[in-house]
């Protein structure tokens, strides 16, 4: 008795694939454009320039840094754009997402930082305090 893995197969069996035809159309789907590797390159396109503005007004309202003064000691922690083409399933473009990440591999621990610490809460503890203050007639604000 010979099994399937011990069966000779020919090299064309082997390399071809079953169902090309949905690759071929992956392909052709996610290849018409691709992600800017630059924010020069990105400022060139009504898509990425509004993408930009919305992850920086985003940045302002959440008050996620604070403009200060530079002084000489300070260490500057420098920053860049990621770009990214959300995609449905199909392949068609969702939306542009920009990104601006900050280069904290030029911080200095014990100089520029103290602790690294997320606070990290279970949901089911978060059920149960919230099940406790309904119960208890407790204000949820």
């Amino acid at each position: 008795m010979t099994t399937r893995s011990k069966a000779s197969r020919s090299a064309q069996a082997l390399t071809a694939t079953r169902h090309p035809l949905p690759l071929a159309l992956f392909y052709d789907a996610t290849t018409q454009e691709e992600e800017p590797s630059s924010y020069k390159q990105a400022a060139k396109s009504p898509h990425w320039c509004s993408a930009i503005a919305a992850e920086f007004y985003a940045l302002l309202q959440n008050d996620t840094w604070e403009l200060v003064t530079y002084d000489s000691f300070m260490n500057v922690v420098g920053s860049k754009w990621v770009f990214k083409i959300k995609r449905h399933p199909d392949g068609s473009i969702e939306c542009y997402e920009a990104y601006l990440v900050m280069q904290g591999f030029t911080q200095v621990p014990g100089v520029d930082f103290i602790e690294t610490f997320s606070p990290v809460v279970k949901s089911a503890t978060v059920h149960t305090v919230l099940s406790l203050a309904v119960s208890c007639g407790w204000d949820i604000c």
